[in-house]
C-alpha cells in the first residue's frame, strides 16, 4: 500500500520560508520521479521533479527560490520555499510517478501515480 503523506504547511507573510516534507511508504522500487506540484483555484502548476539519478528540473516560476531534496534514510521528500510571494498561495503535493513516463516536465502526469493528500500554504 503506497503512501505519500505531505506536512509542513501554514500561513506565511511574503518574503518568508517554510519546509514541506512528503513521507513516502510502500513503493516497491526506486524507479519513480519524485516531485512537488500545487493547485490554486482555476490552475495547477508542477513546481519540480527529482529524477533517480538525482538531477532535477524547476518550472521557472520557483526556480531559485524553491530546492527539492530526499532523505533515503527517513523516506522523505522536501520542499525548501523561499522568498514565498502571495502567487505561492496554494495547495501543495507531493506525488511518484514511474520513470518509465520520462521524468520531464512535459511528461510528468502526477495523477498517473500516486499523490499525497496535500498541505495548504498561505502567503499573505
Amino acid at each position: 500500500h503506497v503512501q505519500l503523506v505531505e506536512s509542513g504547511g501554514g500561513s506565511v507573510q511574503p518574503g518568508g520560508s517554510l519546509r514541506l516534507s512528503c513521507r513516502v511508504s510502500g513503493l516497491a522500487d526506486t524507479n519513480y520521479c519524485m516531485g512537488w506540484f500545487r493547485q490554486a483555484p482555476g490552475k495547477e502548476e508542477n513546481l519540480v521533479l527529482l529524477r533517480k539519478d538525482g538531477t532535477t528540473v524547476y518550472a521557472d516560476s520557483v526556480k531559485g527560490r524553491f530546492t527539492i531534496s530526499q532523505d533515503r534514510t527517513k523516506n522523505t521528500l522536501y520542499l525548501q520555499m523561499n522568498d514565498l510571494k502571495d502567487e505561492d498561495t496554494a495547495m501543495y503535493y507531493c506525488a511518484a510517478e514511474s520513470e518509465v513516463y520520462g521524468c520531464s516536465p512535459r511528461s510528468w502526469l502526477p495523477s498517473r501515480g500516486y499523490v499525497g493528500q496535500g498541505t495548504q500554504v498561505t502567503v499573505s
